[in-house]
């Protein structure tokens, strides 16, 4: 690839490891495949515990935890202009040429988008969920949403009907929203060696268990189901934890169920693909999903899948692959019903294979690409032609988000003054040698081996001094969380 085509990408979220999730899956799958392209990756996040400064993850993924702790729910606390300084040396430093931000309700993302705007740099946005219009909640992070992609340069959901839901909140010109879904990585969800006998029938549900993932039907179904197939035909792994954890134990008490239903309690990322391959039917239950991932590594496993019918789910898997239901706890058990009934036709081993080819992170990678490159394309505007796109977003609130950036703007030129481009310290460009790089193949599995890293503890990012260092090996996340 030569150089005029290499990005120099900055990923920024509050949601990346040492935390799990859907979104730090996709930012580390995604940056460490832009890395076998050639492509330049640092990744901005604050800082988790102790771990604060910057870090070199597998295949030399550079990733800057700021110091700044989270304040609800692993956000920041809003601070508008506070993250500015860091940001601004950090982009300097990496003479980074895009920003790519992460999720709706990540407050690190917003302000990163904003100030990169207003250093005229070129960003791009990735929703990964949905959101309502009713509630008190919505309605303030719709219009939060709808003030950062007003000068966004190009913008990607990962499903059909969460670009519908994007533009819908946001007001943002259909033609630049582009949908790439999320991936799988085949190579660490594989299927059981050897088909499972079907004299019992596992149901395995690996989510959080709160609210919107739907726990309280599962507080109802699972008795019902329970209840048509009895003397131990069916059986329940639940893995994972959350406020709702108490309702589910009740349930089991209640129904006398100890036997059949087991708690897991929180399943380590490593120790997903064991839990799956234990089962026959992956059971997801989510009240809303933009896109579900825990569908694809449970597919990816061999194991049927029994879904509620919302959001982007129905949008995942082919019809054979998957049984729909409505939310609604007689209409799960038929579900159930039906994929019980159907199991026999299901061959986990061909089944993988297909998930080989209909998901994989480097098409998801491929496709970012041209987004970029779209990005890129897109032409400079000045502080005025800028404002401009502000001022539709509301009576008052669209003089109220100039106001916003005009304040970003001098408080930028400020620090120019303060502290010019050219006395920052450019940081030289890292890259570990071929035999060093994980065994990525096309299809194969980013999990592979430790490398060699540093670790860099600096008290302010960008000081003329260099940092000391010491040497340090970090394992693959998806191997330790440490």
């Amino acid at each position: 690839m030569g150089d005029q085509k290499r990005h120099k990408i900055l990923m920024v979220s509050d949601f990346f490891y040492p935390n799990f999730g859907g979104v730090e899956n996709h930012i580390y799958y995604l940056s460490q495949c832009l890395l076998k392209l050639s492509h330049k990756v640092v990744v901005l996040t604050h800082a988790y515990g102790n771990r604060s400064g910057v870090r070199y993850m597998t295949g030399g993924l550079k990733v800057y935890y700021i110091p700044w702790k989270p304040f609800l729910m692993q956000n920041t606390l809003p601070t508008f202009y506070g993250t500015l300084p860091i940001m601004r040396t950090i982009l300097i430093r990496e003479k980074i040429t895009l920003v790519h931000g992460h999720q709706a309700f990540s407050t690190l993302c917003h302000e990163a988008l904003m100030h990169a705007r207003t250093m005229g740099y070129k960003v791009v946005f990735t929703d990964h969920s949905l959101y309502g219009f009713a509630d008190v909640g919505s309605i303030h992070m719709n219009k939060v949403l709808q003030f950062t992609l007003a000068d966004v340069s190009q913008a990607i959901c990962v499903s059909h009907t969460s670009k519908e839901n994007t533009v819908l909140r946001s007001g943002l010109p259909p033609e630049k929203v582009f949908v790439i879904p999320n991936a799988v990585d085949t190579a660490m969800f594989r299927p059981a060696p050897e088909k499972l006998s079907q004299d019992e029938i596992v149901i395995v549900v690996i989510s959080r268990l709160v609210y919107r993932k739907g726990a309280d039907l599962l507080v109802e179904v699972i008795p019902e189901v329970c209840r048509l197939f009895p003397n131990d035909l069916v059986r329940f792994i639940v893995g994972g934890d959350g406020p709702k954890r108490v309702r589910l134990e009740e349930m089991r008490e209640k129904n006398s169920l100890q036997d059949r239903v087991e708690m897991l309690g929180a399943v380590p990322h490593a120790r997903v693909q064991s839990v799956l391959i234990s089962g026959h039917i992956f059971l997801n239950s989510s009240l809303t999903e933009a896109f579900c991932i825990a569908i694809l590594e449970a597919a990816s496993c061999g194991l049927l899948t029994v879904s509620t019918r919302v959001g982007g789910v129905p949008e995942v898997l082919p019809d054979d692959m998957i049984v729909l239901a409505e939310p609604d706890p007689s209409d799960m058990v038929r579900a159930i019903t039906k994929a019980i009934s159907i199991l026999p036709k299901i061959d986990p081993q061909v089944m993988h294979l297909r998930m080989k080819k209909l998901y994989s992170w480097h098409d998801v990678a491929k496709r970012t690409e041209i987004v970029y490159d779209r990005a890129l394309g897109c032409p400079n505007q000045n502080l005025l032609d800028r404002l401009s796109r502000y001022l539709p977003c509301g009576s008052w609130a669209g003089k109220l988000f100039c106001l916003v950036m005009i304040i970003d703007f001098l408080f930028c030129r400020l620090l120019q003054l303060w502290q010019p481009a050219e006395d920052i310290e450019e940081a030289p460009d890292f890259s570990l040698p071929n035999s060093q790089c994980p065994e990525f193949k096309e299809g194969g599995s980013l999990r592979s081996r430790r490398v060699s890293s540093y670790d860099f503890d600096e008290e302010r990012f960008g000081d003329s001094h260099p940092p000391s260092l010491c040497c340090v090996t970090l394992q693959d996340p998806l191997q330790s969380s440490g």
